[in-house]
């Protein structure tokens, strides 16, 4: 159900990485606020499952394939949002990829390529192409999910924390230059939250305690923690302006 704080009636968003954690938790939470979501992720059944729990809860929602690491997959994305809704009111670029898990030194360039493809060149060019509707139809609101990684570099987790340092930085540069055409562009940082994507740190006892001592409240969050945090940003009640960097960590936001 929508408040009028949050309501995002008549506005359509796209979430990518959406068919699960962080992602799922956004794309729910829009869709209870009204908006139109595209779910969306590389398997398109995936999303469809979230797509069918958002129109039995009474939502609006459609589910797209697109891997972001594809240009091809990019473009065909944007041409059906401008074929089928006109505009597009809110990006998320939540989808990313962490395929190496180990001591820098070994990181192998297939595992770099992935990364990089996705975290940086994904986030760019989806971007670019949002951005450039948003900016003919008057305005609109981008967020990237970074991470703490890309503050304090996580162990083991060299090329992943470099790529969340670039989408900090990226954050900033859009913003500073799509604020003129009334685009708000900001970031969210989570900390340690419980996803299937994090589930090397939850696996690996001695690393999640290590994980756990650096976190204020010492908990772990959860994805629906997230979501909250991103319905604020791209709401009228937000007090970002653009180029903000929210960091989430273990529920405490700083």
């Amino acid at each position: 159900m929508s408040t009028s704080l949050f309501d995002l009636t008549g506005k359509t968003a796209l979430v990518t990485g959406a068919s699960r954690g962080i992602g799922e938790s956004i794309a729910k939470l829009f869709a209870e606020q009204g908006a139109h979501v595209i779910v969306s992720s590389r398997r398109k059944d995936d999303c469809e499952t979230v797509v069918a729990d958002i129109k039995a809860s009474g939502g609006s929602a459609e589910a797209i394939a697109c891997n972001i690491g594809n240009m091809d997959d990019i473009e065909s994305a944007f041409a059906n949002i401008r074929a089928n809704h006109k505009r597009l009111d809110i990006l998320v670029n939540n989808a990313a990829a962490n395929p190496y898990f180990g001591h820098i030194l070994d990181t192998d360039l297939g595992a770099f390529n992935k990364t990089v493809d996705v975290n940086i060149r994904g986030y760019f060019f989806m971007s670019t192409a949002a951005g450039r509707m948003m900016r003919d139809q008057g305005g609109g609101v981008i967020v990237n999910t970074a991470s703490i990684n890309g503050l304090h570099p996580g162990l083991y987790q060299g090329i992943y924390s470099i790529t969340k340092a670039a989408v900090i930085n990226m954050t900033q540069s859009f913003a500073k230059e799509c604020a003129q055409h009334n685009i708000r562009v900001n970031a969210l940082l989570p900390g340690l939250t419980k996803t299937k994507f994090a589930g090397a740190l939850f696996d690996n006892q001695d690393l999640h305690k290590q994980a756990m001592a650096t976190i204020p409240m010492a908990r772990h969050a959860e994805p629906d923690e997230m979501a909250g945090t991103v319905l604020y940003l791209v709401s009228d009640a937000s007090s970002y302006t653009t180029g903000e960097c929210i960091v989430v960590d273990g529920g405490l936001t700083i």
